[in-house]
C-alpha cells in the first residue's frame, strides 16, 4: 500500500506517473524530442497538483534505471534523487527494459495485442544504442527474465537458440524495428511507459528494496563516448 511517484526518461518518451497500491492513477508523457529536463519538472509538478498532492505525501519515488540515452538517464536519476533528498522518501531503481516488458503483457492481457502463441513465446525488448545495436534482455510472457541485459550487434545468428526454441519471438521497443527482418521476429509497437514500472515498484516497495540515494548511478551499459564535432576539426 503505497503512493509512489514514477519517472521514466531513458529514451526519447519522458513518462512520469502516479502510481498507488500497484496501479498507476495519474499520468504525463511526451514523444516530442529530448527535453526532459524542462519536461519531467513540469510533468511532476502538475501531476502533484491535479491529484492535491504534497511532494511529503508520497512513499517513495521510483525511476528507470536503464539502460538508455546516458543523457536522459542522468535527467531522470538526478531529478529523482533532489526530490528524495528533500523529502526524505527511499529511491526505487526499475529496470527499464523489465519495464517495457510490463507495457507489452499489459497491452496483451487487455487485448490491444493479438499474438499468437503468446504463452510459448520470448519477448525481447530493445533500446536503440547506435547502428545494429541495441540494449536488450530475453523474458517469458509472464515478465521473468530468460537472459542477462546485454548490448548486442545484431546479426542473423543473434538469440539462435532462443528463437529455435520459441514459437514466436516478439522484438519491440525503439532499437526492434531496425532488428525484427534480420531476426526474422514479430515486430510490436511498444513504447516506454511508467505504465510499466507500476507493479514493479509497489513489489519492491513491499519488500523494501531500495537504492542508497547518495550513491546510485543509472545502468549505462556502455561507457559515454564524447565524439568530437568534424566541422571544428575541418576549421584548424
Amino acid at each position: 500500500m503505497a503512493l509512489i511517484l514514477c519517472i521514466e526518461t531513458g529514451t526519447d518518451i519522458c513518462s512520469v506517473g502516479l502510481v498507488q497500491n500497484g496501479e498507476l492513477i495519474s499520468l504525463r508523457e511526451s514523444d516530442s524530442g529530448r527535453d526532459h529536463a524542462k519536461k519531467v519538472a513540469t510533468f511532476v509538478d502538475e501531476l502533484l497538483k491535479q491529484n492535491q498532492i504534497q511532494p511529503e505525501d508520497l512513499d517513495a519515488v521510483a525511476v528507470g534505471e536503464g539502460p538508455g540515452s546516458y543523457t536522459g538517464l542522468r535527467i531522470g536519476v538526478s531529478f529523482a534523487k533532489g526530490l528524495c533528498y528533500g523529502t526524505g522518501k527511499p529511491l526505487i531503481s526499475v529496470s527499464s527494459l523489465a519495464a517495457l516488458t510490463a507495457v507489452a503483457i499489459e497491452d496483451y492481457k487487455a487485448g490491444i495485442l493479438d499474438i499468437e502463441s503468446w504463452e510459448e513465446s520470448i519477448l525481447c525488448p530493445m533500446i536503440d544504442a547506435r547502428r545494429m545495436e541495441v540494449y536488450t534482455q530475453m523474458f517469458d510472457c509472464f515478465g521473468n527474465a530468460k537472459s542477462d541485459i546485454s548490448a548486442e550487434v545484431i546479426s542473423e545468428e543473434s538469440f539462435a537458440s532462443a528463437r529455435s526454441d520459441a514459437k514466436n519471438f516478439i522484438v519491440f521497443g525503439s532499437g526492434a524495428a531496425k532488428c525484427s527482418e534480420i531476426l526474422g521476429a514479430t515486430l510490436i509497437e511498444i513504447t516506454p511507459s511508467v505504465r510499466g514500472m507500476a507493479r514493479i515498484a509497489e513489489k519492491k516497495f513491499n519488500s523494501n528494496e531500495f537504492v542508497d540515494v547518495a550513491y546510485f548511478e543509472p545502468y549505462y551499459l556502455k561507457d559515454f563516448v564524447v565524439t568530437t564535432s568534424k566541422k571544428n576539426l575541418l576549421k584548424k
